[in-house]
């Protein structure tokens, strides 16, 4: 396969209609499908397979991490969010992804490293605006499918990807949103699922069907303090706790709402409608993605 460096192609919501019905569009929904229905009723410390991909993928995050203590937040900084030395830290990704990659993947998929790195390079929040949100997130996750497409992992990974690799990408992003005080990129404020993630939600409420621990137990601050080790959906609502004061009710009103559903199987359903509609459908959120030859948005490419 020729590779090529990404370009944008959603650059006016004229461009929606083309990217809704494209390739890329609809393998990055059933990818996100199939990594959620691969953890149904599987708590972390499950059973399955943790290849040693999935475990140099981790090590990498690890030395990503390494760079926030070199890179301390600016004391001096008088703003609540955006602190400058993100932008150390983000300078630092750039200049480390290319050589990441050439050590993580074997000489025969070195070719494929210039379509690679943009996605990595965009997985953690845009160093001019000093923000992260759902399509950063979203950026990672098509770098997961690119590594997939190009044979670096196998159908039976993706418990690991979701259960190990995407939770250990979502500590580091945790991490990184509250050393630096990243601005929610596009947040809908107290009617938005979250400031900052989807997919630990989505993933996370698949972890818990056929569990005995209904969705209204999801906000209790015992069952998050003692089972977000284990539970995606808790980690998420753990770090919402810490970083938000008041009222569950009144900062996180969708959250709050969804532990009134009865089952888990409805919740999850109802997010993998949600991440279609609320973040996959929405032109601020998807015009900064990047297409190529192995994330197509036309047939022509892929």
């Amino acid at each position: 396969m020729d590779y090529q460096k990404p370009c944008r192609r959603i650059l006016d919501p004229k461009d929606m209609p083309m990217w809704l019905r494209s390739p890329a569009y609809h393998e990055i929904v059933s990818f996100a499908e199939q990594l959620s229905s691969s953890v149904a009723g599987k708590p972390v410390s499950a059973q399955y397979d943790i290849s040693e991909n999935v475990h140099s993928i981790c090590k990498m995050l690890d030395q990503a991490e390494t760079w926030i203590a070199q890179n301390p937040p600016d004391t001096t900084a008088s703003s609540r969010f955006g602190n400058q030395s993100f932008r150390k830290w983000q300078t630092e990704l750039e200049q480390q992804v290319p050589q990441l990659l050439h050590d993580l993947l074997p000489t025969s998929s070195h070719n494929a490293i210039v379509e690679l790195a943009p996605y990595l390079t965009e997985s953690f929040g845009n160093a001019t605006r000093i923000d992260y949100g759902s399509g950063h997130e979203l950026s990672f996750l098509v770098w997961l499918l690119c590594l997939c497409k190009i044979g670096h992992f196998a159908p039976s990974d993706s418990p690991a990807l979701v259960l190990v690799v995407f939770r250990r990408y979502l500590a580091l992003c945790q991490q990184l949103q509250r050393t630096y005080m990243l601005e929610p990129a596009g947040s809908h404020g107290v009617w938005g699922l979250d400031d900052y993630q989807f997919l630990p939600f989505y993933f996370g409420s698949a972890q818990f069907i056929g569990t005995s621990v209904p969705p209204s137990e999801s906000i209790s601050p015992t069952l998050v303090e003692a089972k977000s080790d284990e539970y995606l959906y808790l980690q998420g609502i753990r770090f919402v706790m810490e970083m938000k004061r008041g009222p569950f009710f009144e900062h996180s009103r969708q959250l709050y709402d969804i532990s009134g559903v009865p089952k888990w199987e409805k919740v999850n359903q109802g997010l993998g409608k949600m991440y279609k509609a609320e973040v996959l459908g929405k032109f601020p959120v998807v015009q900064h993605l990047q297409f190529g030859t192995l994330f197509a948005i036309s047939s022509e490419i892929s």
